[in-house]
């Protein structure tokens, strides 16, 4: 794919993304015009809406496994682990703000979803065995609250760095949010 052709692909993906999640309804007229692009250029590229926002989720994704590639869950060290793929995550959440329950109903994005769930929960349970996440919670329990904290931070903390907005996360998920005790 040419250079500008891929541009173009990316523009139209992440605006279809950020469009989607703010109206389920966006046209793909809507989306090319916001892209700075042709419909006709979009319509070549994808023959309907929902091939469209299958595109955008297999986009989400791709960037989800880089992004969990990238924070070497299996060799760094736990805690520098669990901060890069917590800001991460952050960082594709805000660039890929899709509906994850629709998204979810794709087939493909379901085979992709569960491998990199098997490959999180690796790291978790190694995380444990180290020590650095506490050993008698309910299994799964982790697992569970951390994604919907990464949303929150990338939805509500936008004033912070995807960097920021994840000391704040390991933060919370390390330390809770009760005020410190005196001893």
């Amino acid at each position: 794919m040419r250079a500008d052709a891929t541009r173009n692909l990316e523009r139209v993906l992440s605006t279809g993304a950020r469009m989607l999640a703010d109206d389920p309804s966006a046209t793909i007229a809507a989306i090319a015009a916001e892209a700075g692009v042709d419909r006709r250029t979009v319509y070549r590229r994808f023959a309907s809406r929902e091939d469209l926002m299958a595109a955008v989720y297999g986009a989400r994704y791709d960037a989800v496994e880089a992004a969990i590639e990238a924070a070497r869950l299996r060799e760094a060290p736990v805690a520098v682990a669990l901060h890069r793929y917590v800001e991460g995550i952050i960082a594709v959440n805000r660039k890929w703000p899709v509906e994850t329950s629709l998204m979810l109903r794709e087939v493909t994005i379901l085979e992709r979803r569960r491998g990199l769930i098997d490959e999180v929960d690796a790291f978790l349970r190694r995380a444990t065995d180290e020590g650095l996440l506490r050993s008698d919670l309910p299994r799964g329990w982790v697992a569970t609250v951390l994604p919907p904290l990464m949303e929150h931070a990338a939805e509500n903390l936008s004033e912070l760095s995807p960097a920021q907005a994840a000391d704040v996360v390991v933060d919370t998920l390390l330390r809770g949010v009760g005020a410190p005790q005196a001893r």
